[in-house]
């Protein structure tokens, strides 16, 4: 997939929690122009300069059903994974624990369970349906990849005592940051 890596991409702002946006439900793409490639070109360098490993489009603030993932390593190639209208059409029943963060939640990092495969269905960069079995850490990112186009975010899979210690504690640095 290498061959979609131009020299010129652009760094977006990552948005944070609190920002409502987080939780809108992504809209799926009916066509894949330039402007849908140049924008999954620019997630791929946002996510690269974070440095993380997967990012959903409303995370820089564009509600439209893309996920960009690279499972790479420090000096590892690069291995751009980039979805559109990405589906989770099963899930296994063996679960795994991954301690989880967020670019939108910055510097916080909880364990996780999620099913340890997952059968995804998306769109290419070209349009071409695929269909693939993902495991380990590639079916963790993805379902949280996804799961930032449906509106939620990692820590709704905590307890709620959890979930509402992260939100009070983003939420006020934002007032701060506002006061600023």
């Amino acid at each position: 997939m290498n061959h979609y890596l131009p020299s010129i991409m652009s760094i977006r702002t990552i948005i944070s929690l609190p920002d409502p946006l987080l939780r809108k439900v992504s809209t799926p793409l009916t066509n894949i122009d330039g402007a849908t490639k140049a924008l999954a070109l620019d997630m791929l360098e946002t996510m690269y300069d974070a440095p993380g490993i997967g990012l959903a489009a409303v995370q820089i603030g564009i509600t439209q059903r893309i996920v960009t993932v690279d499972l790479a390593r420090g000096d590892d190639p690069k291995d751009p994974h980039i979805f559109i209208n990405p589906e989770i059409i099963w899930t296994s029943d063996d679960m795994n624990e991954y301690e989880e963060g967020c670019l939108s939640i910055p510097d916080y990092h909880e364990i996780v369970v999620r099913p340890s495969k997952v059968g995804v269905r998306w769109l290419d960069l070209d349009g071409n349906p695929t269909e693939r079995e993902l495991d380990g850490l590639f079916a963790t990112c993805i379902q949280h990849e996804i799961d930032h186009l449906n509106g939620k975010l990692f820590i709704d899979h905590l307890s709620r005592l959890k979930r509402e210690r992260v939100i009070k504690k983003f939420t006020k640095q934002a007032r701060r940051e506002l006061d600023e």
